[in-house]
């Protein structure tokens, strides 16, 4: 059975739980409401005892392009930004760390800013060629927001991180399987079938064994990442109360090179 609401796919077949952003003109970019369906379905998935395997994709040629800019901007920024922030947009990263089964990114494309980072909080990462991946946040004057700062430097180091987010640039499908930040790069024709032929080996395995596996794997390292997002809340709100946060999104719109004056 498939069920769609609020540009979101989501159905069970054989063990495995799909959800799938469906928000094609936009390059799935997220709304309010498609993240806290996508927060409800890993919910769901996670009580419902045929799904041994979630994973989570996007519609058409793109992952996701992060957070849809002109809806979420709309209110005005506020120290209460924080607060934004933890309820609404981290519910995802809140519903991935209370979830016990495998989590599969399927990065079909694009992934920017807050998309990266949900592909980031995945436990496991298949790219088609013509993905491209950057934490752009920076570009248009905002901290990462859902993460980065704390999935990225675990998985390729402190220093190819910091590049990352101090600039903002793509990453092709090919750079980023050699970093470390995708596990595995198929041609954009096989995409399909390697994401759901890896599901469903894992799927095959024993359920109660693979869960027990991703928690003694998740209790060995180390770090508390609802410490690192409450962090990066409140970095929020402090960053996106400066000019230059509001002159970097004004230039973005307009297609022009920012001027920053440090207020």
């Amino acid at each position: 059975m498939t069920t769609n609401e609020t540009a979101i796919d989501v159905r069970v077949e054989d063990h495995i739980g799909w959800i799938v952003l469906n928000r094609i003109e936009k390059k799935n970019a997220f709304t309010l409401e498609m993240l806290e369906r996508w927060a409800r379905a890993l919910r769901e998935f996670e009580d419902d005892e045929r799904v041994r395997v979630v994973v989570v994709r996007g519609a058409g040629d793109a992952f996701c392009a992060g957070a849809d800019i002109d809806g979420l901007a709309a209110a005005e920024p506020t120290p209460l930004e924080s607060r934004r922030l933890m309820t609404h947009v981290h519910r995802v990263a809140r519903a991935v760390e209370d979830l016990n089964k495998p989590l599969i990114a399927g990065v079909n494309g694009v992934a920017v800013g807050a998309g990266m980072d949900m592909a980031l909080m995945c436990d496991y990462r298949i790219a088609a060629e013509r993905a491209r991946l950057s934490e752009g946040y920076v570009r248009v004057g905002l901290v990462p927001g859902d993460g980065g700062c704390y999935y990225l430097p675990r998985l390729i180091g402190t220093s190819k991180a910091l590049r990352l987010l101090w600039t903002g640039e793509f990453v092709s499908a090919a750079q980023a399987l050699a970093w470390g930040i995708v596990d595995e790069v198929c041609p954009d024709a096989e995409f399909d079938a390697r994401l759901t032929a890896f599901a469903t080996q894992l799927a095959a395995q024993p359920p109660v064994a693979v869960e027990l596996i991703k928690r003694a794997v998740r209790q060995a390292v180390p770090g508390d990442p609802r410490t690192a997002l409450d962090l990066i809340a409140s970095h929020q709100a402090v960053v996106q109360s400066t000019a230059d946060s509001r002159e970097a999104m004004a230039a973005f719109r307009e297609r022009r090179t920012p001027r920053f004056e440090g207020k």
